[in-house]
């Protein structure tokens, strides 16, 4: 089986970045069969073509080419399959509403909210389909990274080409979000859509829920993705094998690149858990203190420095990403494995923060539900 990932960069097997990429085979395996879940024809609520569309206006408004044109073919592909099985398109009130929430969770998620859910509903999406195309539209900004990352990858190694590598430069300032609400404290989340009554959960469902964590079943997110079990059941195993895995970059580390996404993006309940969980390995929260007062020039040290630019550059402009965002990372001592597991946690949470932003809100703990 071809994988897409691989295809696109495109990579072969006498690369460096192949051979970095594929140890992490468990990442490699579920990053793909999450593609194949969000297309399936069986989710239902919301067409295949209506779902190819949304990934093509994200990857178009990202700027990223290669999935672009991968989304352009595949909706040709599909319309005319479809043109035959007498299937009527969607109303252009409808594709305009799902375009209009593709694009929103693709340039800035922080803008989603309860009224872009309710457009949605509107124009007839179930919960289902609103979860499933938010699902989509998520998992394509980590293919987005993932692919340019990996771009960038390859053209550091010896020989690699950077012929187009332009300068790139990061305020000091955060363009996006200001420091207000973001904490290293316990933060609870609530749901804008019905979410799945344990009670009432299919096999399927308590399966993809307790992939992802013991305490998952009480989680009013986790809830709330279940309404697609396949795609959650997925991105579950892609998390636990990014987050996770042994060897490679430490997991401090990675918690570190994953609190960088989430502050600017804006994202103040993953921020809080992953700013904890940096604490709670490292042992200290100098650097968090940093990320939260300002993101693109926080570190303590020279490496930190390197890992926070990298993931500041790789959340806000992937499509720049070229040798220079990755030599950086060499110079400090990262490993080709190191530079994917911060590339990994980066595009993660990517896809991470896009759902907590637009299915629902942070709260304190005491009003969660």
């Amino acid at each position: 089986m071809i994988d897409l990932i691989d295809s696109l960069v495109p990579l072969t097997v006498q690369q460096s970045t192949y051979a970095a990429r594929h140890e992490r085979a468990k990442v490699v395996d579920a990053t793909q069969s999450s593609y194949e879940a969000i297309f399936a024809p069986s989710v239902q609520g919301i067409s295949v073509v209506e779902r190819l569309h949304a990934a093509h206006r994200a990857c178009e408004l990202a700027h990223a080419d290669a999935l672009t044109a991968h989304y352009a073919r595949r909706l040709l592909e599909e319309g005319s399959a479809l043109s035959k099985a007498a299937g009527l398109p969607a109303s252009d009130a409808r594709l305009q509403a799902i375009l209009q929430f593709s694009a929103t969770l693709t340039e800035r998620p922080l803008d989603g909210d309860k009224a872009a859910l309710e457009a949605l509903t509107q124009v007839g999406l179930s919960t289902p389909a609103i979860v499933a195309l938010a699902q989509l539209i998520a998992f394509v900004s980590y293919q987005i990274r993932l692919v340019a990352g990996l771009s960038a990858m390859a053209m550091a190694e010896p020989g690699g080409s950077d012929a187009l590598a332009t300068a790139q430069r990061l305020n000091a300032m955060d363009p996006r979000v200001t420091p207000k609400g973001f904490t290293s404290d316990v933060v609870g989340w609530r749901a804008w859509l019905p979410t799945v009554a344990l009670q009432d959960a299919s096999a399927e469902q308590i399966a993809a829920l307790e992939a992802m964590s013991p305490t998952a079943k009480q989680s009013a997110y986790f809830l709330s993705l279940v309404h697609q079990s396949e795609i959650l059941l997925q991105r579950s195993i892609a998390f636990n094998a990014i987050m996770f895995a042994p060897g490679g970059l430490p997991r401090a580390e990675r918690e570190l690149g994953a609190t960088v996404e989430s502050r600017i993006n804006g994202c103040i309940y993953c921020a809080s858990v992953h700013a904890q969980r940096f604490e709670q390995l490292a042992k200290r929260r100098d650097v968090i203190d940093q990320v939260f007062a300002a993101p693109l020039s926080a570190g303590t040290t020279a490496r930190e420095r390197a890992i926070v630019q990298f993931s500041a550059a790789l959340t806000l402009s992937p499509h720049a990403m070229r040798a220079e965002q990755i030599r950086p990372l060499q110079a400090v001592g990262l490993s080709p494995l190191e530079i994917l597991d911060l590339m990994h946690a980066v595009a993660l949470f990517a896809w991470a923060n896009r759902l907590m932003l637009n299915l629902g809100e942070p709260v304190a703990p005491a009003t969660a539900s």
